[in-house]
């Protein structure tokens, strides 16, 4: 790779993480969030990677959103759908663990992985979503974090 993709090619990702940091949170009293593992259940607050809070709070948080909604991933007995099920929520911890990365952390090598995670996890969650939409999947047994954007 020469200097100008690679320079080209970081640009792009810097651009992609601004975006992605920049996403506003839910309203503060709830209403606009959601509840992991069922569109019925009562709404709580998605992951937000803010420098409000500590680094570890952050994992924490990242953790316990990424716990949540792969125990309501709605498992149909389809291997196929349900690893794309599971795998969203795990592949969207890790795209939240590295935004509290790039938030905090010094190593830039670290940081370099931390973009990267944020970028080819995005990318697979939004293939593993298109596979779900193909048919397999009621549509309202996701829960709305599942859904595409």
């Amino acid at each position: 790779m020469t200097a100008f993709e690679e320079l080209s090619a970081l640009s792009i990702c810097s651009v992609l993480i601004a975006t992605v940091l920049s996403v506003p949170a839910a309203a503060a009293d709830g209403t606009a969030a959601h509840r992991h593992g069922s569109v019925s259940a009562l709404p709580s607050a998605p992951f937000l990677a803010s420098s409000a809070k500590p680094f570890a709070g952050l994992m924490g948080d990242a953790m316990s959103v990424m716990n949540a909604d792969m125990a309501g991933a709605p498992m149909i007995g389809d291997p196929d759908h349900d690893f794309a099920a599971m795998m969203i929520p795990h592949h969207q911890g890790a795209v939240d663990m590295a935004k509290a990365q790039l938030l905090y952390g010094k190593n830039p090598v670290l940081r370099r992985l931390a973009q990267e995670i944020i970028v080819t996890q995005g990318s697979e969650i939004a293939v593993m979503r298109t596979e779900l939409d193909k048919g397999k999947v009621v549509r309202s047994a996701r829960p709305a974090r599942f859904a595409k954007p």
